[in-house]
C-alpha cells in the first residue's frame, strides 16, 4: 500500500481535481496542499480536513485487522474466511457476504 501522501494524491487526480481545487473545497493555500502531497507532514486535524475535501475517511485499523481490510477493499475474499475472534475469546464464523464488516472493529458481537 502506498503512503498516505501519494494515496492523497491518488484520490485527488481520480475525482478529477487540480491542487487549485482544494482552496476552495477545504480552504488551504495550493502551496500549502502542493507541500502535503510532497511529504509535508500535517497535523491531524489538517488531515482530516482534507479527508473530507477528498470525500474520504481517516480510519485507525487494528494491526490484526489490516490484512482482512486490505483484502475487503480490493474485493478479495479474506483468508480467514468469515472466522472472528472476539475479544472475549468467542470463535465465530460468518459469511462474508453476510456482513463484510463483521469482526473488524472488537466491539462487534
Amino acid at each position: 500500500m502506498s503512503n498516505i501522501h501519494e494515496q492523497l494524491k491518488q484520490r485527488r487526480k481520480a475525482l478529477g481535481l487540480k491542487q487549485e481545487d482544494m482552496v476552495l473545497r477545504i480552504g488551504m493555500a495550493r502551496q500549502q496542499y502542493q507541500r502535503l502531497e510532497a511529504r509535508g507532514n500535517p497535523r491531524l486535524d489538517t488531515l482530516e480536513l482534507v479527508a473530507k475535501g477528498l470525500k474520504m475517511d481517516l480510519m485507525l485499523i487494528p494491526q490484526e485487522k489490516l490484512r482482512a481490510v486490505r483484502d475487503l477493499l480490493e474485493g478479495k475474499t479474506p483468508a480467514t474466511s468469515g472466522i472472528t475472534l472476539s475479544a472475549k475469546g468467542t470463535v465465530t464464523q460468518k459469511s462474508l457476504s453476510d456482513d463484510p464488516w463483521h469482526g473488524l472493529l472488537e466491539d462487534d458481537e
